[in-house]
Formats: C-alpha cells, structure tokens, sequence
C-alpha cells in the first residue's frame, strides 16, 4: 500500500488533510453522540451495579469479598479484550468488531441477569467485559481516523467531558432500579442499552476504508507489544497511573460495602456520595485542559501524584482510627479521584509521547496496565474484607504513594525533548 508523503504524519496516515474532518459538519454532532455512548460502555457496566453489590450478595448467597471478585473478573475481560480489538480492526475495519463486541456484551449482561451463583456471574462478567472493551478502544481509534492531529485532541477532550456523565448518572440509575425492581433488573437495563447501540451502529459510518486496512498477521501486531514495552519511559508513566488506576477501582469494589453497609448509606443515596467525586474529576480535567499549556503537562502530573498520596494516606488513617466517621472517608476519596483529571490524561501523553508510529499499540499497553492493576486492588479489598473500612484504606494509601514514588523516579524522562 502506498502512501503520499506529509510533514503531519497523523493526517498522512489517516490520507485527510490537516485540520479537515472526513465528514460533514451536519453529521458531527450525531457521530459525537454515538461515539460518546460507545466510549462510555466500560463506566456504566462497573458503575451502574455498585449500589446492588450488597443486596446481590444476601440473594446469591456469598459472602462481601467473593461478590466484590465480579469487579475483578470484569476488569480481567476488559484488560485482555483491548489486546484482541485493535489489531483486529486494523485488519476488518471498525464497524463490524463494535458490532461484535456489542452482542458479546448483550449476551454477556443477559447472562449475569439470569446468573444463580456467584461462580456463573464471574464467566459472564468476562465475556460482557470483552464485549464492552471494543466501544472505548475503538471509539478513540475512529476519532483518529476521521479527523486531523489539532481536530482530534479537541474531539477526544469533548468526548471525555461528555463521558463524566456515565459515572455520575450510573449508581443514581442503578439505585433507583433497585428500588423498584431488582439487582437482575439493573442487567437487564444493561442488555437494553447494549441493543440501542447496536441500532445507532446503523448510523456510524466506517472509518477506516479497505485501502488503509493493514494487511500484516495478528502476530505482527502483538510482537509490536513487545517493543514498545522495552521504552523505559513508557513504563514510568504507566506504572504511575496503574497505581493510580489500583486506588480508583478499590474504591469501586470497597465504597459500596463501606458507605452502605458500615455507615449505613441507603441504597440510593450512594449515587449522591459516588457523584460527588465524579464532578470533582470532571472539574480537575477541565481545570487541566485550561493550564496544561502554561503550566506543562509534566508538573501538573507531578502536583497530582503528591496530592494523590497525602489524600490517599488520611483516607487510611481514616479509615484505620474512625476519625470523623463518614465524612473522614467521603473528604479523601473526593480529592484522590479528582487527581484523574491531573494524573491520567498528563501520565497517557507522556507514554503516548515518544511512539507517534505506534500511538494505537502504546495506548492498548497502557490501558492493560491501567486496569490491570484494577484487577489486583479490587481483589485485595474482596480478599481482605472484614466488615470495616480499613482494607478499602490502607489499600487506596498504598496506592496514592505508589503512584507518587512511580512519578518520581527519572526513568527516561531526560531524553524527552
């Protein structure tokens, strides 16, 4: 395949000119939206059951920690998948793997809703996660198709913002489907979503035509994995946001079971407290975007690691001593969750930074990473559970220090330019 030279080599390989979308404006807001929703499949499949998690656990019969391992199972889904879907796509186009990944992750709710153990919950908390997967992976992989190097930052940074909406409305929703029907129900809501999806694929156009489709074996595309895992500096950063990542999903799998069990949240007020901190990310991230160009991406990451750790060690000492009750737990866990908007979008640039060829490949990495360690600290929380907050504490302030000592360490970052 041959390719016309460009001083941009992101609308080269794209074959766009720079800075001019593929498609028409009146179709941008449209296409916004789907993206929006396909980008957003992985918070609203974690999120929306977490007010249930123990109202499940009394109806299939286990105990905190072994439901809390369905977080974990569906992050193991999710981590893997992203591996499989782009290299895919590159060979098929887009379209057709989010299709597919969508009727994995329909069967996959289908099955959790009509699951009678814990044990059949966690096979199809897989499969729904490898469904779920392809939306976000390919999403961001379709934004780079259709739109120029300065066009798509912009197209991405709204996408993300519209995101925020997913984790703040999906405990609210999750609740209050709860309280009129059941936990089965919040699944089945899921498998709803899923097909509504699949009918708005109708009107997503592909992105990728059959002459930019790569033509190399899967295995080709999985050595490249491989190289870009040898960059030292990539790892730098990817640990420091898989340590970060590890803090937010013990919070996913702790909060529930410490807000509602041991302080005795209802049900549907969790959405409340869990909102909170999504508006605290939100806000961080817009923040980011206003000073990154003045300020530099890389003493943003670094003010966020610290504010991580020192939010991370009173949430444990919280934790640990009952100091202030709940509001000694709901304080910490706002500011440590609102450091995404400084820690992660800085931490992916930077890893992202020094493969401009292999931008898709060193963003799959990355993402394993990140939810990788989420399988871990969600596992930790289910594993060391005994009816306190402490485990959900301690666990988070290794976190934040870790993704402190991570951002610190000057692995590579001198030869950045």
């Amino acid at each position: 395949m041959t390719q016309k030279q460009s001083p941009d080599p992101e609308p080269a390989a794209a074959g766009l000119a720079p800075a001019r979308p593929v498609i028409a404006r009146a179709d941008g807001l449209r296409i916004l939206l789907i993206l929006s929703a396909l980008m957003s499949f992985a918070s609203i499949s974690t999120d929306m059951y977490l007010p249930a998690l123990p109202v499940l656990a009394v109806d299939l019969q286990a105990d905190a920690g072994r439901v809390e391992l369905t977080l974990s199972a569906f992050l193991i889904g999710f981590s893997l998948g992203q591996l499989l879907w782009g290299p895919i796509s590159d060979r098929c186009g887009r379209r057709a793997p989010i299709a597919a990944g969508l009727v994995l992750f329909i069967i996959g709710s289908a099955g959790c809703a009509l699951s009678d153990t814990v044990a059949q919950m966690l096979g199809w908390r897989v499969v729904q996660a490898v469904g779920a997967c392809a939306g976000p992976v390919l999403a961001r992989a379709m934004v780079r198709d259709l739109y120029a190097r300065e066009h798509s930052a912009r197209m991405l940074s709204t996408l993300i913002l519209i995101m925020g909406v997913a984790p703040l409305v999906g405990p609210l929703l999750g609740g209050q489907i709860l309280s009129w029907w059941s936990w089965r129900g919040i699944f089945w809501t899921l498998v709803g979503l899923g097909a509504l999806a699949c009918a708005g694929l109708w009107a997503l156009p592909e992105t990728l035509p059959r002459a930019r489709r790569t033509t190399e074996p899967l295995g080709a595309a999985l050595r490249g994995y491989l190289e870009v895992a040898r960059d030292p500096r990539l790892i730098g950063y990817a640990l420091s946001g898989g340590f970060f990542y590890a803090g937010i999903y013990a919070f996913l799998a702790g909060t529930p079971f410490a807000y509602i069990e041991y302080y005795h949240v209802p049900p549907q007020l969790y959405g409340l407290l869990f909102g909170i901190n999504i508006v605290g990310m939100m806000g961080a991230n817009f923040l980011n975007t206003r000073l990154v160009m003045r300020v530099g991406s890389e003493r943003l990451f670094r003010l966020g690691t610290w504010i991580a750790a020192a939010s991370g060690i009173a949430l444990a000492l919280d934790a640990r001593f009952g100091w202030g009750g709940l509001t000694g737990l709901v304080v910490p866990l706002f500011f440590y969750m609102s450091m995404n908007g400084f820690i992660v979008a800085n931490s992916v640039a930077g890893a992202l930074a020094a493969f401009p060829q292999r931008a898709g490949t060193a963003s799959s990495l990355v993402g394993v990473m990140h939810y990788g360690s989420g399988v871990l600290s969600a596992a930790l929380v289910g594993w060391c559970a005994d009816g306190t907050p402490w485990p959900l504490g301690w666990i988070i302030g290794l976190s934040g220090v870790g993704c402190l000592a991570t951002a610190l360490m000057p692995v590579g970052r001198k030869r950045r330019g």
